[in-house]
């Protein structure tokens, strides 16, 4: 490895234990901005199946190995000595952490679609962390309740406007990619992350989904595995699925149950393709046809 890369990977490291100090959740990134490290069931023979989210012990989840113990980033980082950055993951205690990503590469003032919002919406972006993108983007940094899962997306907010939730993470300030370094504006470091104002965070949350009451004659049975489902809490919510529709399928409601499962997966943050293809895993589990 040249000497410009092991000293990118020794930077990248404090930076994230610097990080990890201040109570947030990091993962080593490659140049290209994703996790360093592969997934170790990239070779599985069944990806549709429940997906492992580090159950496995091994490293290789991606946001799922954030952690702010040193000795265990330490460890991923001797794992990936290619590392340039580092991600911090959002949704995660104690800040509950939500990126605005102002993005300038999609050809729309991703600022002034901003301010435009909050004078519509009636609220202002309070002084908080500020990091700069090679591209002359910025991440603004907020927190959000602990009870509020905000999901990512990329443009729904506005055009140019990404959101990092629960499940994503942000680039590291002092993290090197392909394109340059991620910087922390001046006069925002020493800044904790703010609280975002209730009326973006209305905005940011999904709609509240109608209940979904377990079909006609499925009985306690079937409500209970949809209540199991819906009270998944993040790292829990496959896992539980995959459980649920096991116990569905094992007792003759798996067809009947299937849609209510998957309804119930969408509101805990899964998306319908995976609640799909877990529900489907667990039908072929059991024995039977998805």
């Amino acid at each position: 490895m040249a000497t410009t890369d092991r000293q990118a990977t020794t930077l990248a490291l404090a930076h994230a234990l610097s990080a990890a100090e201040r109570g947030l959740a990091v993962i080593p990134l490659s140049r290209t901005k994703l996790p360093a490290l592969r997934s170790p069931h990239r070779d599985d023979p069944d990806p549709a199946g429940p997906r492992c989210h580090g159950a496995c012990g091994r490293f290789g989840h991606g946001v799922y190995d954030a952690s702010t113990d040193p000795a265990r980033i330490r460890e991923l980082f001797a794992a990936a000595p290619w590392a340039t950055g580092y991600g911090i993951a959002c949704g995660l205690p104690p800040y509950h952490l939500i990126g605005v990503d102002l993005d300038t590469k999609s050809g729309t003032d991703s600022s002034t679609a901003l301010r435009e919002l909050a004078l519509r919406h009636l609220f202002t972006i309070p002084e908080t962390v500020v990091v700069r993108t090679p591209s002359g983007g910025r991440h603004l940094w907020l927190t959000g309740p602990p009870d509020a899962v905000v999901p990512n997306s990329a443009g729904r907010l506005a055009p140019g406007i990404d959101i990092r939730g629960a499940g994503g993470y942000l680039v590291g300030p002092g993290s090197r990619t392909e394109h340059g370094v991620y910087t922390t504006a001046p006069g925002t470091a020493h800044l904790a992350p703010a609280p975002c104002p209730p009326s973006l965070l209305r905005l940011l949350l999904p709609p509240p989904r109608a209940p979904h009451p377990a079909p006609a004659g499925s009985g306690d049975h079937g409500r209970g595995l949809v209540q199991f489902v819906l009270s998944a809490h993040e790292g829990q919510r496959n896992t539980r699925l995959f459980w649920a529709a096991c116990r569905a399928y094992e007792n003759g409601l798996g067809p009947a149950l299937a849609d209510a499962l998957t309804e119930a997966a969408l509101g805990t943050g899964l998306t319908e393709r995976e609640a799909r293809a877990t529900i489907a895993s667990a039908a072929r589990m059991t024995g039977h046809r998805p």
